[in-house]
C-alpha cells in the first residue's frame, strides 16, 4: 500500500521529485523494469524515470532491508548495460522512523562493496529532512507529516490548508487519499480521518486502486478456503493424497500440512 502511493505520487508528479532529489527542475518519462533487460528485483518498490541524459532509480522503503546495497548496485548494472551514456542518479527514501541499533545501522548504509567492486547511492530518512521542502509543491504535500516536524498532527492539518488551494478536483483527491494512507504510518487512522475529508479520499485514482487491491486479496483469500474445504472433505472420503493433488493442483506437502490440522 506504501509502495504503491509513492510510486503513484513520483509518477504523476515526476517534475516536483526531480526538483527534490535532484536539485533542479529535469523533465522525466517513466521507464519500465522490463526495459532493464533482466527480471526485474521487487518491482513494486521500484520507480524509475528518465530524461535524456540521467536516469532516476527511486526506492521507497517503509522498513530497512539488508538486501538495500545489492539491489542498488544491480540495478546501476542493469541501467548502464542498456544506457551507457547516460548518468543514474540513485536514492532510498526510508519514509518511517527507526529506533533499534541495528534498523538505525542499516537506514545509513549507502554503498554495496564486494572485494574490488564498491558502488555508492544517495539515502534519504524522511523523518531527518525539513518539512517546509514538501509544503510547496502537491506532489510532496504527503511527505510531510514524516518529515522532521514537532507536531504531525499539526502537520496534516497544514497539509489540508495547501490541499485547499489545489484547484483540480481530481488532483485535489489524489492527494488526500496519498497524505491519508502515508499518515497512516506515524498517526492514528481515526485522527486521521477526522482531519482529512473522506469524501475526497473515495473519489481519488489511489484510494479505488487500494480498494481494488483489497478486493483481489479477498477474491485470492475466498478461493484458497474453497481450496483448503475440497481437500478435506476428499480426505473424509478416503481419496489417496497423489488424487487429491492431481484434483487441486496442491502439492502433497500442502495437502499433509491441511490434514494435520483435522482432528
Amino acid at each position: 500500500m506504501f509502495d504503491n502511493t509513492c510510486k503513484f505520487l513520483a509518477e504523476n508528479f515526476p517534475d516536483e521529485f526531480a526538483t527534490w532529489l535532484l536539485g533542479k527542475p529535469v523533465t522525466l518519462s517513466k521507464l519500465s523494469p522490463k526495459e532493464l533487460s533482466l527480471e526485474p528485483i521487487r518491482a513494486d518498490s521500484l520507480i524509475l524515470m528518465q530524461s535524456d541524459e540521467l536516469i532516476l532509480h527511486i526506492e521507497f522503503q517503509t522498513l530497512p532491508d539488508e538486501d538495500i546495497p545489492f539491489r542498488m548496485t544491480d540495478y546501476r548494472l542493469r541501467g548502464y548495460r542498456l544506457f551507457p551514456e547516460k548518468a543514474m542518479y540513485q536514492v532510498v527514501v526510508y519514509l518511517r522512523k527507526v529506533t533499534s541499533k541495528k534498523d538505525l545501522k542499516l537506514v545509513k548504509v549507502n554503498k554495496f562493496k564486494l572485494e574490488n567492486t564498491t558502488h555508492k547511492f544517495q539515502v534519504i530518512r524522511l523523518w531527518e529532512q525539513p518539512v517546509n521542502q514538501f509544503m510547496t509543491n502537491p506532489g510532496l504535500l504527503p511527505f510531510a507529516v514524516l518529515s522532521n516536524t514537532d507536531n504531525q498532527v499539526n502537520t496534516l492539518q497544514s497539509v489540508v490548508a495547501q490541499i485547499e488551494n489545489i484547484t483540480n478536483p481530481r488532483t485535489q483527491n489524489n492527494i488526500t487519499a496519498s497524505a491519508a494512507i502515508l499518515a497512516g504510518l506515524v498517526l492514528d487512522k481515526t485522527l486521521i480521518q477526522r482531519i482529512l475529508r473522506r469524501d475526497n479520499m473515495r473519489e481519488s485514482v489511489i484510494y479505488q486502486s487500494i480498494v481494488e487491491e483489497g478486493r483481489e486479496e479477498g477474491r485470492q483469500e475466498g478461493a484458497e478456503e474453497t481450496t483448503r474445504q475440497l481437500v478435506i472433505n476428499f480426505l473424509k472420503e478416503g481419496v489417496s493424497i497423489d488424487l487429491v493433488a492431481k484434483a487441486t493442483g496442491l502439492t502433497r506437502e500442502e495437502i499433509q500440512q491441511i490434514q494435520a490440522t483435522q482432528p
